[in-house]
């Protein structure tokens, strides 16, 4: 017999048509039960004797392109590393000639550019079938002229486009106080690391020409023009002024007096902020720009701060059968915090060895440096962890959040109830003025930087968003049951939050994500927040979501979103159904009590019937975002410790869930 599972009040002419077998609940159980066991154990196979778990950040080829263009810059090209870097190129190169920013995705034109020079510097003749595909489809979207900026400075970098032709970004930004407008502090901390590395760069303006020209990619066409608000528009006329001021000569003495204070103490900043692994940030952009800014100020390769960067930015290197590629970054204490919870959820118990050793791990790696966050917050006391092995400048919030409802819910022992204590503090001090939490920094909301003629891709501000004030609310519902004398600022940061989030859900019940794809990750991680913290089931804040994620399920019974729902309404909530997604739905929907929802067993079904055999699932397609729509990653720990979780908590009654719902 098959069910037709609809939303509450649609009818048969509206329904989504998701079909849900009907099933022997006894069989049902027991299958659930054999893959929450089967997955467990591999996840407990996969942690490190150290105590923390790691899965593959997988992003695209720029980051792989990048690697060969660096070298190439810093003459220390490697046949076999170039090698194995272009053969994990060709192989995702799409059949009509470019590549992609994501699995599945539309051609991209900077990645393509990007992928081609690499590959001609790895020996590919620009006459092999390939190569002649991939500049053809470069040209047919307008060449290397509308690349986008940060492609065009790799290229200025190598000789290939002129650097004039660059917006200016002066190293005399860093004199600007914090509080003055289009300060380095204006930017997130991703950018604020790479401006003052590419400050510097563009002083320089360095060109080690590559061995042949790319003429096959120019289209002869001028790109179109960002559309630009009277802000914008002033912004443009300011870099003209800056451009003239570049335009006078060095030799002039109050240019080359203020010119060189900038740029020592860009340099000061750069080195001040380098991580014991060699990393910027724990991130590829700021690890590239900065080797090369330092490079620049003369610092040669077996100097220790490069011979450290260089030894980081192998450690971002993954080798196998596919060749070679780069990681944007990688997430150590995220997927630990994560795969504790999941097990956890899962029926593992406190004392279980794996539980005990990822939580004197975590506990190891909290924070106690006050880092760039207290430009904003001066006086805040630190605490928290970041995302990487090494990152205490930056220490991040959600992290942290997932950090304390790890190790709340798997005792941490007196240490960790220090450390956790620490971060609450840190979290609501961090809460922006609007009630929201951001991923780094407060109130890092200027519109002036997303204005400025630098900046073509990525997001560049770092303002509060739903997923991460979701994680945040849900941690301090969890703390104001478990901490005793608990400080009254947490109650109240959790109500503003609270008063946050539901300001902004969106008119069809659903909510945007930040840092995963999109507003099945937003929605899955708001719900189960807005439970924790008392929120009743039938509020709208919470039945409007639930009805959201029912009307989006897929026909197969998973849930699956396309990156293109950032920049198209019509993917909203639409695409291949994948494992963490369909588990992201599954946890907002146990969240709000929907249980017995025929979509939630029908999700819970999936679940079972594609796990692998090893007990784990199949996930090509990216739900991660670095930025979105414009950078995507593959979290390849995402398609266990969510599914497991969500598995967990169908089958133990686990999680949040509405007062007076069983279990």
């Amino acid at each position: 017999m098959t069910l037709l599972a609809r939303a509450p009040g649609e009818d048969e002419s509206t329904s989504s048509d998701i079909s849900v077998t009907e099933t022997d609940p006894l069989v049902v159980e027991r299958s659930v039960a054999e893959a929450i066991a089967l997955a467990s154990a591999h996840l407990k196979d996969r942690q490190e004797p150290d105590g923390w778990w790691k899965g593959e950040l997988e992003t695209n080829v720029t980051m792989d392109a990048e690697d060969v263009l660096l070298r190439h810059f810093l003459g220390i090209l490697d046949d076999d590393i170039v090698g194995a870097a272009a053969g994990r190129i060709r192989s995702q190169q799409r059949p009509d000639g470019p590549w992609t920013t994501f699995y599945g995705g539309p051609g991209e034109l900077s990645a393509t550019i990007e992928a081609y020079v690499a590959l001609r510097l790895a020996g590919d003749d620009p006459d092999q079938p390939h190569m002649a595909k991939a500049a053809a489809w470069a040209r047919r979207h307008g060449g290397v002229e509308s690349a986008r900026m940060f492609t065009h400075v790799w290229l200025a970098m190598v000789g290939r486009w002129d650097w004039q032709k660059l917006p200016a970004i002066p190293p005399e930004l860093v004199f600007l106080p914090s509080d003055w407008p289009l300060s380095i502090w204006s930017f997130a901390c991703w950018a604020r690391q790479t401006i003052v590395a590419l400050s510097v760069i563009s002083a320089h303006r360095p060109a080690h020409p590559l061995p042949f020209e790319i003429e096959e990619l120019k289209s002869g066409k001028q790109p179109r023009g960002r559309r630009l608000n009277a802000l914008g528009v002033a912004l443009v006329a300011l870099d003209k002024a800056l451009h003239y001021y570049e335009s006078l000569s060095d030799q002039w003495w109050p240019k080359r007096v203020i010119r060189g204070a900038a740029l020592r103490e860009a340099e000061r900043w750069i080195v001040a902020r380098q991580e014991a692994d060699g990393s910027w940030g724990g991130i590829q952009p700021p690890m590239v720009y900065s080797t090369i800014a330092l490079v620049l100020q003369g610092y040669p390769l077996d100097h220790p701060v490069i011979a450290a960067a260089l030894r980081g930015l192998d450690a971002f290197a993954v080798d196998d059968e596919s060749g070679r590629r780069i990681e944007a970054c990688q997430s150590p204490v995220w997927d630990t915090a994560l795969a504790v919870t999941a097990l956890l959820d899962a029926g593992t118990a406190h004392d279980d060895p794996s539980i005990k050793m990822a939580r004197d791990w975590l506990v190891q790696r909290e924070v106690t440096v006050v880092g760039d966050w207290s430009v904003r917050r001066p006086g805040l006391a630190p605490g928290g962890w970041a995302f990487e092995f090494q990152n205490v400048h930056y220490p991040d919030i959600d992290d942290t959040a997932e950090v304390v409802i790890a190790l709340r819910r798997g005792a941490g022992g007196p240490d960790g109830e220090g450390a956790c204590r620490r971060a609450v503090n840190w979290l609501v001090g961090m809460q922006c003025k609007d009630g929201g939490w951001a991923a780094f920094d407060a109130d890092n909301t200027s519109e002036l930087p997303t204005q400025l003629p630098f900046f073509d891709f990525g997001v560049v501000t770092d303002p509060p968003t739903a997923d991460v004030t979701a994680h945040v609310v849900e941690m301090l519902a969890a703390e104001m049951l478990a901490v005793e004398n608990r400080p009254p600022e947490w109650r109240e940061a959790m109500q503003k939050g609270l008063d946050w989030l539901g300001g902004h859900q969106e008119p069809d019940g659903s909510y945007w994500g930040r840092w995963g794809v999109n507003y099945i990750y937003g929605t899955g991680a708001v719900l189960p927040a807005l439970v924790a913290a008392g929120v009743p089931a039938k509020d709208p804040r919470v039945a409007d979501g639930a009805r959201w994620l029912t009307e989006h399920q897929n026909p197969d019974g998973g849930w699956g979103e396309d990156l293109r729902s950032y920049v198209e309404p019509g993917w909203h909530g639409r695409g291949a159904s994948t494992a963490s997604q369909t588990a992201w739905a599954l946890l907002g929907l146990l969240a709000a009590g929907e249980r017995e929802n025929p979509a939630t067993k029908n999700g819970v079904e999936w679940l079972v019937g594609n796990q692998t055999p090893d007990g784990t699932w199949d996930e090509p397609w990216f739900t991660g975002t670095g930025f979105p729509w414009d950078f995507s990653l593959n979290y390849h720990l995402y398609r266990h410790v969510f599914p497991l979780t969500a598995l967990g908590r169908y089958h133990l009654g686990t999680g949040p869930r509405p007062k007076g719902a069983k279990p």
